[in-house]
C-alpha cells in the first residue's frame, strides 16, 4: 500500500509540473479591444476566433461569453421594442384606434429594459481580454503545495491546489 501511495503521489507531481511546462511554451499573441473589436497583430479576429483563443483561460472564456449573451438578449429586446413601437404607431396612423396602446408601451418598456442590459457588454469583453493578457504574463498558473502533516490520527500527505 505505501509503494501504490507513494507512486501516486510521484505521479501526479509529474503531471502537475508538466502542466507547467506546457502553459510556459504558449506562444499567444496578446489581444487588443478598441472601439468594440478585438485585435490580435493589428487585424481584426471575428468572435468564433476569439472563443477559440480565449479556451486556454476559463475566466476569460466565461467572461467573454458572458458579455455575448448580454449583446444577444439586448439586442433582441431592442428589436422587439422599436418593433412593437413602430407597429402601434403604424396601425394607430392607418386606423381608426386610439394610439397610445399597451404595445406602445410594452415596446417603449423593452427599449428601456434593453439598454441597462447592452451597457455593460464591452466593459465585460474588456475584462475578458485583460484578463487573457494578464494570464499570458502569469509565469505559474498552478499552486501547487505538498506538505507532509502528523496529528493524532496519524501521519499523512497534504496535497493543495
Amino acid at each position: 500500500m505505501k509503494k501504490i501511495l507513494l507512486a501516486f503521489t510521484i505521479l501526479i507531481g509529474f503531471t502537475a509540473f508538466s502542466q507547467e511546462l506546457t502553459l510556459k511554451k504558449t506562444t499567444a499573441v496578446e489581444l487588443k479591444f478598441e472601439k468594440g473589436k478585438i485585435y490580435q497583430n493589428d487585424t481584426q479576429i471575428p468572435s468564433y476566433q476569439v472563443k477559440k483563443i480565449l479556451a486556454p483561460n476559463l475566466h476569460a472564456l466565461h467572461l467573454y461569453k458572458q458579455a455575448k449573451s448580454k449583446e444577444g438578449i439586448g439586442a433582441t429586446l431592442l428589436g422587439l421594442g422599436i418593433t412593437l413601437s413602430v407597429i402601434d404607431l403604424a396601425v394607430g396612423l392607418f386606423s381608426d384606434v386610439k394610439y397610445p396602446t399597451a404595445l406602445t408601451y410594452a415596446g417603449v418598456g423593452m427599449v428601456a429594459v434593453s439598454i441597462p442590459v447592452l451597457s455593460g457588454r464591452s466593459k465585460k469583453i474588456e475584462e475578458a481580454v485583460k484578463t487573457y493578457n494578464d494570464g499570458l504574463k502569469n509565469t505559474s498558473s498552478l499552486d501547487f503545495d505538498l506538505n507532509a502533516v502528523a496529528n493524532h490520527n496519524g501521519i499523512g500527505i497534504q496535497i493543495k491546489f
